[in-house]
């Protein structure tokens, strides 16, 4: 049986789209990066470390696999996480305003047998935002919880100029790279 070490919404839509049946287990890893980490390094240890509390979580489940994943905002190697408030979320908009920045989207899947992963890097460029376009955004209060600050398959797409990648990974899960782990691990 197939567990998603997973909080987000998101991530639990994007799985079902693949078709797959799954439960989710819920995890608490803290997300701190390193002073050595670089962002990949930073956002693949998050993931594995989520998929691996939840198969810990699950000790004694027989046939557990567990599919655990992180997504980041990286600008100039300073990674963007979740806003603390609406103004950390205006200052982080400010920041990727006219910019192209990537998002490091990794999953790990992880079983008594092993352990796979995949990890895909999508290059996401902003338009120049004016400050009554970035006030208006961050009111409607979709830039809290996100990485970033930003839902792309929301009303952020809007701040979206151009996107080489994937969607998907940008929303939370790149579909491809999980369905060909579930495929082949």
């Amino acid at each position: 049986m197939l567990h998603l070490a997973s909080q987000s919404p998101r991530r639990r839509e994007l799985l079902a789209q693949l078709g797959v049946d799954f439960r989710v287990v819920d995890v608490d890893v803290p997300e701190v990066r390193t002073a050595q980490e670089s962002p990949r390094e930073y956002v693949n240890r998050v993931a594995r470390d989520k998929a691996r509390a939840g198969l810990a979580a699950l000790d004694g489940v027989a046939a557990a696999r567990v599919l655990g994943a992180d997504t980041e905002v990286v600008l100039d190697d300073e990674v963007f996480g979740k806003p603390r408030d609406a103004l950390d979320a205006a200052a982080m908009l400010r920041r990727l305003s006219g910019h192209t920045h990537a998002v490091v989207s990794a999953v790990w899947l992880v079983d008594a047998r092993g352990e796979c992963s995949a990890c895909c890097v999508s290059r996401v460029r902003f338009a120049k935002l004016d400050e009554a376009t970035i006030a208006a955004y961050v009111a409607t209060g979709e830039s809290l919880g996100k990485a970033g600050a930003y839902a792309i398959q929301g009303r952020g797409a809007a701040l979206v100029e151009h996107l080489d990648g994937s969607y998907s990974g940008v929303m939370g899960l790149p579909l491809f790279e999980t369905a060909k782990l579930l495929r082949d691990g």
